[in-house]
């Protein structure tokens, strides 16, 4: 079976009814766990972006407290899948404010954690190049916005001197 263009899907749709939509609004969520976080996300937390953000803050901030830390393997898988969590979550708004604020916290939380000196290459690679897509989603905002964050990835950014020296050394 191949699957409809996006145009396809959306004439056919502009032509239902009301309630054969919320049919297959109900029906589709039933399909896929994240077909059903974002039919939740566009339903209920939309409207408030700021209390979403605080909500995946929350949720970022539990799951790195409860980080393996006795096995590094473990520790790297962790991280990772915090990440894609966090992904996840930005894909659902779309929205660059909410990208760079949630991937700074991540990054803020990865620094304090210490893990960057102890883990290894993998994940001090993963937060140099977390750091350029956060570059990449503020160069997208406002100028009174991009000042602000800019401040805020500066405090993230290795020094001159970190980088010159090993990245044990930060």
């Amino acid at each position: 079976m191949k699957a409809a263009s996006v145009s396809e899907i959306k004439q056919e749709l502009k032509a239902l009814p009301a309630g054969q939509l919320v049919e297959l609004c109900l029906r589709l969520s039933r399909f896929k766990k994240e077909n059903k976080e974002l039919l939740t996300y566009l339903l209920f937390e939309a409207h408030d972006e700021q209390n979403y953000i605080a909500g995946v803050k929350a949720e970022i901030d539990e799951e790195f407290d409860e980080l393996p830390r006795a096995n590094t393997h473990l520790t790297k898988k962790s991280l990772r899948k915090i990440l894609r969590t966090t992904n996840k979550y930005i894909r659902y708004t779309l929205s660059s404010q909410t990208e760079a604020e949630l991937l700074i916290h991540y990054c803020s939380r990865l620094k304090i954690s210490g893990l960057l000196k102890t883990t290894g290459t993998a994940i001090h690679n993963l937060y140099l190049q977390l750091l350029k897509k956060i570059n990449a989603a503020v160069v997208e905002l406002h100028e009174d916005l991009q000042h602000d964050y800019k401040k805020q990835v500066a405090l993230l950014t290795p020094s001159k001197e970190d980088a010159k020296r090993s990245w044990f050394a930060w």
